[in-house]
């Protein structure tokens, strides 16, 4: 164990955040979510939820302040209704370190699955909110 890192970050994923550069997205994906057939680096974080993850992420990985949002979640697709409790969980738990981070922009589903291709790793989760998906965009840590 180590001092002041959440025991809900394993290895592999901390080893993932601490290698991704600025730019880089990262996806923690809800349990229904294609992860091994989006993306080849995809990270087992089963049984957790998104937001306890994003909580104990937040203070370890500075979102990227050059680009209009550095969130992303999935849009819903037609004739289904959101959750407006999922991106508000995801939002207080980012906004505890970063209380400024603005809210997520809808990306439609298929364009999100392109999006998860191309991230640094895909975190798949226990959580089985509908559109319960994130991308985090890494910005530039300060020196």
């Amino acid at each position: 164990m180590l001092i002041g890192i959440s025991p809900l970050l394993s290895p592999e994923l901390l080893n993932a955040l601490y290698c991704m550069g600025h730019g880089d997205e990262i996806v923690l994906a809800d349990a229904h979510f294609p992860g091994d057939s989006t993306n080849p680096n995809c990270i087992r974080a089963d049984g957790l939820k998104i937001a306890d993850l994003l909580e104990s992420i937040a203070p370890l990985f500075v979102l990227d302040q050059y680009v209009e949002t550095p969130l992303a979640m999935m849009a819903p697709v037609e004739g289904d209704l959101l959750d407006p409790s999922v991106e508000s969980s995801f939002l207080e738990a980012i906004r505890k370190t970063w209380p400024e981070t603005k809210s997520p922009e809808r990306v439609e589903r298929f364009d999100f699955y392109k999006r998860s291709r191309n991230a640094y790793a895909v975190v798949m989760t226990g959580d089985t909110a509908q559109y319960g998906n994130i991308i985090l965009k890494k910005g530039v840590t300060p020196s």
